[in-house]
């Protein structure tokens, strides 16, 4: 064991063969869990996370009582249930019943430091348009619970137009009565353009060649990573060499300037973690469904046991899954452990040079992805290792899951899985499911597309968001 400010690490049974310095955030936190309740004095602690439209979500923990050796974890503990809950479920503020100076350090987290007020700034700032507060209070003071859910497309008559867009390739298809007849992927690089023309060219020269396919266009439907709200971008990768205020003049509404193109047919912008999940349940027949795609960045969605989605942002790609603070930081928020760097093409650029493979670094992830997929198809160890890794990570990941989802049902999307690759990925995974968490292997299936519904499933998912007038 080792520590994180406090806070004991365990070393997982199954280590990943590239990265032995991977401490699972699922066995820290059941491990800190189950040394408090051995205190016999745990102090029950509470979350409450509350979104603009007053959706409230609670998440139950323990804490050690403050003259235990225990409670040096406590704030660790805490900060980083908080983080994972913020990029999970979205929110700009918490209710905190438990010990209040703890709420006032959690406050001071959000205000002062680096990763803190990336987090403030992002979540609190960009998609509620207010700070991350923090309420130090008791049991009896905190909101109810409450949550708004509503479905999500499965709207499939008529002639539609769906359309993906990645960081490294857009995909589009056309669809009519349900049925694909015309999809593509285009190559292009959205992510460090400062001109959002050049966003809105792409998007247009994708929906003008699925057009040209269709006797006329009843629907278009769009799936992107970020956050979007009433078909408004509030936070996007896609858009991170945007300056502020280009951004805030042309980016925010977008969208809308694309619907406006299309003569004001009925649009609908999905996160495409959302889309991955729907894509999955309707093809699968099944609800309880968490998709999880693996491309440019880690991309999450989720569908409830009843067959909705709910107001969560299931932005994983920030939320931690590796507890060592030596891990890999992500470039963006400057936090470590964050699962962009441990399910992308970022996390296979990172392992590469670790296995040995040597590559040009200056070139770019999508080119390292085919150069370690090709290796893997020749059967080369140093490949496999990567991918075994991966797994790896995965395994421990989704533990860590579904501590904060009610799913039986796993997608697994994204170009990082796709080949040879994706199955070491999926029986690593397993492996450790099997060894670590044999109830939820028992429950938990594995659901893949064939490479086909794996390049283009989302944007064929995507065309049946909007509902026709």
């Amino acid at each position: 064991m080792n520590n994180n400010r406090g806070l004991p690490l365990a070393a997982p049974r199954i280590t990943p063969v590239l990265d032995p310095a991977f401490r699972p955030a699922v066995l820290a936190c059941h491990a800190f869990r189950d040394a408090v309740r051995a205190t016999v004095r745990a102090v029950p602690v509470t979350l409450a996370l509350e979104q603009a439209d007053g959706s409230v979500f609670h998440f139950r923990t323990e804490l050690a009582p403050g003259d235990h050796a225990l409670a040096a974890a406590n704030f660790s503990h805490i900060e980083r249930l908080a983080k994972f809950l913020l990029w999970q479920r979205g929110g700009w503020r918490f209710h905190f019943a438990g010990p209040k100076e703890l709420a006032v350090q959690l406050q001071a987290h959000f205000r002062d430091t680096v990763t803190g007020k990336f987090d403030s700034n992002l979540i609190g700032e960009r998609v509620y348009d207010r700070p991350i507060e923090v309420v130090a209070g008791d049991a009896a003071s905190l909101p109810p619970e409450r949550a708004n859910v509503q479905s999500l497309g499965r709207n499939l008559e008529g002639c539609r137009i769906g359309f993906d867009l990645g960081g490294s390739d857009r995909k589009v298809a056309a669809v009519l009565d349900g049925k694909v007849v015309f999809s593509e992927e285009t190559v292009w690089d959205p992510y460090f353009h400062p001109d959002p023309q050049y966003h809105f060219d792409g998007i247009m020269d994708s929906i003008r060649k699925a057009a040209a396919h269709l006797p006329r266009v009843d629907a278009i439907g769009a799936s992107a990573a970020g956050v979007y709200v009433n078909n408004r971008v509030k936070v996007a990768s896609l858009f991170r060499g945007v300056a502020p205020d280009v951004f805030n003049a042309r980016v925010k509404d977008l969208f809308l300037e694309v619907q406006r193109a299309c003569h004001g047919v009925p649009l609908e912008v999905a996160n495409d973690g959302e889309v991955t999940a729907l894509a999955g349940s309707m093809s699968l027949g099944v609800n309880g469904v968490l998709g999880l795609a693996m491309g440019t960045s880690q991309a999450v969605g989720y569908v409830t046991p009843s067959g909705n989605i709910t107001t969560w942002l299931s932005e994983l790609a920030f939320a931690p899954v590796d507890y060592n603070p030596t891990a890999a930081c992500d470039e963006w928020s400057g936090d470590y452990g964050v699962g962009a760097q441990y399910f992308s093409q970022q996390a296979v650029g990172r392992l590469l040079p670790i296995s040995g493979i040597e590559a040009d670094a200056s070139l770019p992830l999508p080119e390292k992805l085919k150069l370690v997929q090709a290796l893997m198809q020749a059967g080369d160890s140093r490949a496999r290792k990567i991918y075994e890794t991966l797994g790896t990570y995965l395994g421990y990941a989704l533990a860590h899951y579904a501590d904060f989802y009610d799913f039986s049902h796993l997608l697994i999307l994204g170009r990082v899985t796709s080949g040879v690759g994706g199955d070491v990925i999926i029986a690593s995974a397993k492996e450790v499911l099997q060894a670590e968490f044999p109830e939820l292997a028992t429950r938990l299936q594995f659901h893949v597309p064939d490479e086909q519904d794996k390049r283009h499933g989302q944007a064929v998912a995507a065309a049946s968001l909007p509902k026709l007038r």
